[in-house]
């Protein structure tokens, strides 16, 4: 299909870079979290207070298994990748792109993880889910996108770069790999 799916850690600017993907391309936007609190009649965090982890993620699989659209950026939940069926509808679905964030950046751009719904263990620190997920997101990516330091516009730009469009989203000319800081990642679900 011909949809963008962004994956990556809350924070990573999956849906703002999303939105303003979609304006460019003329695409239209679905954020699957959004999905999930639609179906579910609940807030993320809600859900994972009231049900626990492994019921979040299976509530998070279905509905990724769920959509269905065309010329479409999608943003995923951080936690999209953690069951198989889930990521391979994404793929499914069209070109997924992991923008990469470092773990610090990370850190500084989330500053509500108790209330924004991130499915953690007890225990577990960021640090511990950034280690983790990298190899998921990596994994599952056709593109990876890396977006430290960027400004909303400059990642946005990134991505188009990528995907072999200009700024406008057009068709580009040929992508120099070095210079927008991307990679073509395999993706083998283990």
């Amino acid at each position: 299909m011909d949809n963008i799916i962004l994956v990556g850690m809350p924070g990573a600017g999956k849906s703002t870079v999303g939105v303003l993907l979609a304006k460019t391309l003329g695409y239209a936007f679905l954020d699957t979290d959004l999905v999930i609190q639609a179906r579910e009649g609940a807030l993320l965090q809600q859900l994972l207070d009231a049900r626990g982890q492994e019921a979040f993620l299976e509530a998070e699989a279905d509905a990724v298994c769920a959509v269905s659209c065309r010329c479409t950026v999608i943003a995923t939940g951080g936690s999209a990748v953690y069951r198989t069926r889930a990521v391979e509808r994404l793929r499914e679905l069209g070109r997924v792109v992991y923008l990469r964030l470092p773990l610090d950046e990370v850190e500084r751009r989330l500053n509500n993880i108790g209330s924004r719904g991130i499915a953690m263990a007890p225990g577990q620190t960021l640090a511990d889910l950034y280690a983790y997920r990298t190899p998921l997101y990596e994994g599952c990516a056709d593109l990876t996108v890396d977006t430290a330091g960027q400004t909303l516009e400059e990642s946005v730009s990134a991505v188009l770069r990528a995907l072999g469009k200009d700024e406008k989203g057009a068709p580009a000319g040929p992508v120099n790999m070095a210079t927008t800081n991307v990679k073509e990642e395999s993706h083998e679900i283990q």
